[in-house]
């Protein structure tokens, strides 16, 4: 009886430290959901505008006139609706090049991680290089190799670079290496399941949370990609959304040119519709842990 009576304040104060709420991290983490969040708030407040109420009104409060739906309607039919084209541009672009970067970044990370072959460590090496490379120190010579191809001003110029992410394929690499247990390919090479079958069966779901975040990562450098298609299409009919809505923008400063800023907003609402959706449809499957128990120890 006596050691209930002791136990059961020190039961108390574990959880008293336990629950213990930091004044500096809750400020913090409010900065930081202000910061996040403002800049999406303007942008739905300001499509909510005409172009006169977009220049005559406070950014962060509502104008008098309620525009959303026109402005959509007019952004979806303006310039005989080439941003409607720009939209399937950019949903192309992240299908095939986004689509192909996370297949080939997780059949080339399960293989590293999992097969020891001669040269691997320089593969590690140039792998970590790439990584440590910024996309645009080789957008000139990606240009110049794909301009003497004749793949210039195609889709071919925004999909094949898109292809190649080293850091989806390390990020991979050292998923594959800790959430797939050898033992359990082991144990499935000894029943006589071969090295595909072992993949999709046992391997892929238990990398599922690492191709998940490859794939975020990659749908959304593809999605926001600009300044490789800007080097590389001149064609309008190409662009995509990025590169569309940045030539609307440029308008007003062109000799004659419409100022269309309320139709820019909303197009760039509208982009960032699918990116959120994406997330919010994709987090489900960020979990970790997945192989826990899957080896007797």
């Amino acid at each position: 009886m006596a050691t209930t009576r002791t136990a059961k304040p020190l039961v108390v104060r574990r959880r008293a430290r336990g629950g213990r709420r930091s004044v500096a991290l809750t400020v913090l983490t409010g900065l930081m959901l202000v910061y996040t969040l403002l800049p999406l708030a303007w942008l739905l407040i300001n499509a909510t505008k005409t172009q006169e109420g977009l220049l005559g009104s406070f950014g962060l409060w509502f104008a008098d006139d309620f525009a959303l739906f026109d402005n959509i309607a007019t952004t979806l039919t303006y310039d005989g609706g080439i941003f409607t084209r720009w939209l399937l541009n950019t949903v192309l672009y992240v299908v095939v090049g986004a689509g192909g970067a996370t297949l080939l970044a997780t059949v080339a990370g399960y293989g590293l991680a999992k097969f020891d072959f001669p040269g691997k460590k320089a593969v590690f090496a140039v792998v970590i290089g790439a990584v440590a490379v910024p996309g645009t120190a080789l957008a000139v010579p990606t240009f110049l190799m794909f301009s003497n191809l004749g793949l210039t001003d195609t889709p071919w110029a925004i999909i094949v670079p898109s292809l190649i992410t080293p850091f989806g394929l390390y990020l991979m690499w050292t998923y594959a290496a800790e959430a797939v247990p050898g033992e359990v390919l082991e144990s499935a090479r000894v029943d006589g399941a071969g090295e595909f079958r072992t993949f999709f069966r046992i391997s892929l779901p238990l990398l599922a949370p690492g191709i998940v975040t490859v794939l975020l990562f990659s749908v959304v450098t593809t999605w926001n990609n600009y300044f490789l298609p800007l080097i590389m299409l001149k064609d309008p009919a190409w662009y995509p959304l990025t590169l569309g809505l940045n030539s609307w923008n440029a308008q007003a400063a062109t000799a004659g040119g419409e100022a269309i800023f309320h139709l820019v907003i909303t197009g760039s609402l509208l982009t960032i519709i699918p990116l959120i959706v994406a997330f919010l449809l994709l987090q489900r499957y960020w979990q970790s842990g997945l192989a826990a128990g899957s080896v007797k120890e």
